[in-house]
């Protein structure tokens, strides 16, 4: 019997306290949504009709999901909840800075979905867990090779591929991969030749990403790296011999490379380089979003939106400026509500493949996060990495809706089916 109640509180009836509480929210978050829609809208008349379609079929598809999994299927959709709004804020803003983008944003916004829905259900069978891993580290490894190939330097980095009007990052959705790959391949007991490989696939994965000169993106693989193998090992001394080793290698690469540490040279430094490319982001990013006070200037009245990748690297600084402070720390309390989700869920996770992808998904996220926003505030060096769930970039959205896919799937209680007597035993 007291199975049963708890299990109905989690998941929430509709005339449940969850319920009633989710439902509340559902509708602050369309409320909030519909004045944003007005805002862009009123500011934008020649592309009117089209970004008006694309925010009423976000807000209706919003509607769709809470009514069928939390309302049909009574589950418990917090993280989908927080998801949906930080997305939303990256669609608005996006429409704002550059309209011809918003078709793209807004399908990778449900690209991400769809395969968030996808992972979370393949893991809902603990024994096909490890089915992939081969497959995937092979993929993972095979695309970082073919990027390395065949990509051209955007930006510095040479990260991208274009086909035709579309262009892909690779490494965002090898992301992924590497995390599944780490996973599955220390779920069972640790042995020296499972390890060992898990190491080679991860040296190969961030040896190609430094080779690319996207180190932004290297630094987030290696800390999962080190989380990932934390969490099987718990051996301090073998994380702190890997980052000396780590360390040693990237003396290596700026010593071989001297051009790479000029890319660093402004750091702590960036009130010298402000009219130069040395500081000229970071600076305008802090001033602007100084300027914009608590609750901002507006969306579409800010300064910042006329410098180079204000919608993606400097989101943040975008964010305060036209949104406010307020609503910058928002963003920053909903990952880290998604990684103490994680964290949660993972002491109760069905087997340890989901006790690690989940940790090792919010480490991912808050570690991206923490370079995004320190970066582009100079308390970090500028690495150019993206702010999950809100920076504009489609391979970006649609990897971090397949993070959160490992954060879900370590709550047991996303699947009916799972013996909630089991359950209950583990949570005592």
């Amino acid at each position: 019997m007291e199975t049963t109640k708890n299990t109905k509180l989690y998941f929430g009836r509709p005339g449940s306290m969850y319920g009633l509480v989710s439902l509340l929210v559902m509708l602050l978050l369309t409320v909030y949504q519909v004045i944003m829609s007005y805002c862009v809208l009123a500011k934008d008349k020649e592309n009117f009709s089209e970004l008006l379609i694309y925010f009423a079929a976000y807000i209706i598809a919003e509607w769709v999901y809470y009514f069928i999994f939390a309302v049909v299927q009574n589950r418990h959709i917090s993280l989908e909840m927080i998801s949906f709004a930080l997305s939303s804020i990256s669609l608005y803003i996006t429409a704002s800075v550059s309209p011809e983008k918003t078709r793209t944003q807004f399908v990778a916004i449900f690209a991400g979905l769809a395969l968030y829905i996808a992972m979370v259900l393949y893991m809902q069978s603990t024994t096909r867990t490890s089915a992939l891993r081969m497959p995937m580290a092979l993929a993972a490894i095979g695309l970082l090779a073919f990027t390395l190939v065949f990509a051209s330097y955007t930006n510095g980095a040479k990260n991208w591929i274009y086909i035709g009007p579309i262009s892909i990052q690779p490494s965002e959705f090898v992301k992924l991969a590497f995390i599944y790959v780490g996973a599955a391949t220390l779920d069972k007991l640790q042995s020296t030749r499972s390890l060992t490989a898990y190491v080679f696939f991860s040296v190969g994965c961030v040896g190609m990403l430094g080779l690319m000169s996207d180190f932004g993106t290297a630094l987030i693989y290696f800390a999962t790296f080190l989380l990932i193998a934390f969490l099987r090992s718990g051996d301090i001394r073998t994380i702190v011999l890997v980052c000396t080793a780590a360390v040693i290698g990237g003396i290596l690469i700026l010593t071989l490379k001297s051009y790479i540490l000029n890319r660093f040279a402004s750091y702590r430094h960036i009130w010298e380089h402000m009219y130069d490319s040395g500081g000229y982001q970071q600076t305008r990013t802090l001033i602007y979003a100084a300027s914009g006070g608590f609750f901002g200037t507006g969306i579409g009245n800010g300064h910042l939106r006329e410098v180079f990748a204000a919608a993606e690297d400097l989101i943040f600084g975008l964010v305060c400026e036209e949104l406010g402070m307020l609503t910058g720390f928002l963003i920053i309390i909903s990952l880290a509500l998604l990684s103490l989700a994680a964290a949660y869920n993972a002491k109760f996770a069905r087997s340890s493949f989901f006790t690690i992808a989940a940790c090792a998904a919010a480490g991912m996220i808050i570690v991206q996060t923490s370079l995004n926003v320190f970066g582009v505030t100079d308390f970090l060096p500028l690495t150019g990495v993206t702010l999950p769930f809100v920076s504009r970039g489609g391979s970006s959205m649609i990897c971090s809706w397949g993070l959160l896919a490992f954060i879900k799937a370590a709550d047991s209680r996303t699947y009916p089916d799972f013996p909630k007597s089991r359950l209950e035993g583990q949570r005592k």
